[in-house]
């Protein structure tokens, strides 16, 4: 699996989001992360608009994949996210973005689609955030005690586990969680705990994660 790491949107490296489009270039859109109870649904969905048709001006086929479609139909969105070359999971409650990942399936199928040299995982934020192995940092960020799903209501402290380091996106820069990314990375120096910061702009690329 290739990934496209943003702190913030889609990054300062456009041409090398380019690069890694999928032969197959249809992507799901994901924004699960908005789910938060204090969301703006009008807001997510102006987001989400934008941030299509900004994926299909750069070359993707881009469509809607809402998590809360399949949550307890594993085997729906197995078959679905296996019609796509990547996905695209954009910022907000990293928490959030875990609950409904599990109460998907997401967690386990990202895992094998991982096996799968020209898929794309791509997103920005709390999209980043998750991939890590834990996500205990992003509680000093993000709410962690937010369950806006039925059937949770106890924090998933552990990521998808892809990296061994957790994110902390927004480090330095003009965004409302800059602060407390700042007091986030202050946290982890002090509690030796393996982090990459990332200022707005910019990306980590990878192209094999497996």
């Amino acid at each position: 699996m290739k990934c496209y790491l943003s702190s913030y949107k889609f990054g300062n490296c456009i041409d090398k989001l380019q690069s890694m489009i999928p032969v197959n270039r249809k992507i799901g859109h994901i924004i699960n992360a908005r789910d938060f109870t204090a969301a703006d649904p009008a807001r997510k969905r102006v987001t989400q608009t934008e941030e299509i048709q900004r994926l299909n001006q750069l070359g993707f086929d881009a469509e809607v994949i809402d998590l809360k479609d399949y949550f307890h139909q594993e085997e729906a969105l197995r078959s679905k996210l296996n019609t796509l070359g990547g996905v695209w999971v954009s910022g907000g409650n990293t928490f959030v973005l875990r609950q409904a990942m599990r109460l998907s399936g997401f967690d386990v199928i990202i895992k094998e689609l991982s096996q799968k040299s020209n898929f794309l995982y791509a997103g920005y934020s709390a999209g980043i955030c998750v991939l890590s192995k834990s996500i205990r940092t992003s509680r000093l960020v993000d709410t962690p005690t937010d369950f806006p799903y039925p059937g949770i209501q106890e924090t998933i402290w552990e990521g998808l586990g892809f990296f061994d380091y957790e994110f902390l996106p927004h480090y330095d820069s003009a965004h409302p969680e800059s602060e407390d990314t700042g007091k986030a990375i202050q946290y982890c120096i002090d509690n030796k705990v393996l982090f990459k910061a990332l200022r707005d702009g910019e990306i980590i690329a990878i192209e094999n994660i497996s």
